[in-house]
């Protein structure tokens, strides 16, 4: 990468929103043909991975995101026992079709009404003792319904099944024609083996699993730098996960350092992510110390506010940029993690030499991620955000302290509790968001003219602009 005034814009420190791709030639044909896959570890269709913060990445987010091409990194606040089941479950889940949601018919509707919400296609599929459909229960199904009915007196038994090895073109013809959304996928013996949605049959065309050497999905996990560091690490590696991502606020600190080399020894040769940090300095610590990869930004987060709290952090274009410079001459890469909420920004971040792009707060508004679907007075669904270094994180962080010591922790803190993000229509499910990200960042490769992530980092050139060159680039319509 260069930039397109580098004696002015060097001596700069820059935010993603200070920047912009200057346009250059495209040799190639389509979009299409531009390969995202990341360069630092096998596996993946493209960059994109889900923060592993509590309110964003649980079983249904990361199972998703590798059934789309990505990566969800399970929060290190998560106990083994739980990480073990939903690791287990990633693992046995289809790499192409979503995990339906079933009941049987003796089931009420107030146990529908327990797990309708935990999928963006509305479907609950009604089996028999051997999981062969009966019919399906969609929210229009319990309007004005008691609670207790048993779902076998009204599901739709009208079925539109596909058969496991569709081809996605004939399996969306098929939807389309029968004018509906999402469609049970059977085995050749006529039992459920997941649902398929019409916008995923056309988003399989362009996203490929990401799977591990096995042909199971990915899934990575986090751990926290405590002292139980390496012991959780080489159980997480025993599970099956693809990488261990150490992390903490401020991951230049000897603490950290000394957690990546317990670790390494640990896990032997497993990706190990570790951040997160700002600074060269910090960066060449961190590998010197036996991370493969280095997470970069402090503070940038929605949920975040570490720079308010303290002063402390960099912008982000510079930080990964800085961090990236330090990590190539290594022949080692970065994340880039915090700050992304258009496609933009992600193509900023493979531009200044990110290796894969983290994404918190912007999925945290569908329905794959953890918690419940709530609604406010006017009717409007949403989830609950939080910080991971907010009060609340800290609390459940340090729930095993007695209350005083819990107390004294309480006044450290640098994230915001709570933060309502609202499910909007059209950006509901990942898939609608990881879509909207991937095509965006193809083009992009197109303007930068590059097929590929080294490719596009090495012809990017970036510009500098003022607040008003940013805003005139938004839509105004």
């Amino acid at each position: 990468m260069r930039f397109l005034h580098p004696d002015h814009d060097e001596t700069l420190e820059l935010s993603l929103d200070d920047v912009f791709l200057v346009p250059g030639y495209f040799d190639g044909g389509s979009r299409l043909e531009v390969d995202l896959r990341p360069v630092d570890f096998p596996g993946g269709a493209h960059p994109v991975v889900s923060a592993n913060m509590n309110a964003v990445t649980g079983k249904r987010m990361a199972e998703t995101m590798a059934r789309l091409g990505g990566l969800g990194v399970l929060p290190q606040d998560m106990d083994l026992e739980t990480a073990a089941r939903i690791i287990g479950n990633i693992k046995a889940a289809d790499p192409r079709y979503d995990t339906p949601l079933s009941v049987s018919p003796r089931a009420t509707l107030r146990d529908v009404l327990g797990i309708i919400r935990k999928r963006a296609h509305d479907m609950v599929v009604v089996v028999d003792d051997e999981r062969r459909p009966l019919g399906i229960v969609t929210h229009a199904d319990l309007r004005d319904r008691d609670q207790y009915s048993p779902v076998g007196s009204l599901m739709s038994s009208r079925l539109v099944t596909i058969r496991v090895g569709t081809p996605n073109r004939e399996a969306f013809l098929l939807m389309e024609d029968q004018r509906v959304k999402a469609a049970p996928v059977l085995d050749a013996e006529g039992r459920l083996v997941g649902v398929l949605t019409r916008d995923d049959a056309v988003r399989l065309e362009l996203l490929e699993p990401a799977l591990d050497g096995r042909g199971k999905l990915m899934v990575a996990a986090a751990v926290g730098i405590s002292a139980g560091a390496a012991a959780s690490a080489a159980r997480l590696a025993e599970l099956g996960v693809a990488a261990i991502v150490l992390d903490t606020a401020h991951g230049h600190q000897r603490r950290m350092i000394e957690a990546i080399r317990e670790v390494r020894r640990a896990i032997g040769s497993l990706p190990l992510v570790a951040g997160n940090v700002c600074t060269p300095e910090g960066t060449r610590d961190l590998l010197d110390a036996g991370a493969d990869i280095v997470k970069v930004n402090v503070g940038p987060g929605a949920m975040c506010t570490t720079r308010m709290q303290t002063g402390a952090g960099r912008p982000t274009f510079s930080s990964v940029l800085a961090c990236a410079r330090e990590a190539h001459q290594r022949g080692r890469h970065v994340w880039a993690d915090g700050g992304v909420r258009d496609p933009r920004d992600v193509a900023l971040y493979l531009a200044a030499g990110a290796s894969r792009v983290m994404i918190g707060t912007a999925l945290s508004g569908t329905y794959e991620s953890p918690g419940d679907v709530k609604e406010d007075r006017e009717g409007r669904s949403y989830k609950e955000n939080y910080g991971m270094a907010s009060a609340r994180a800290v609390s459940d962080r340090t729930a095993g302290l007695d209350a005083f010591e819990r107390a004294k922790k309480g006044f450290f803190r640098e994230g915001i509790s709570t933060s309502r993000i609202y499910i909007r229509e059209g950006r509901e499910s990942v898939g609608a968001i990881l879509v909207d990200v991937i095509t965006g960042v193809q083009s992009a490769f197109t303007y930068v003219g590059a097929t590929t992530v080294p490719e596009f980092h090495r012809k990017a050139v970036v510009g500098v602009q003022t607040a008003g060159g940013y805003g005139e680039g938004k839509p105004r319509g």
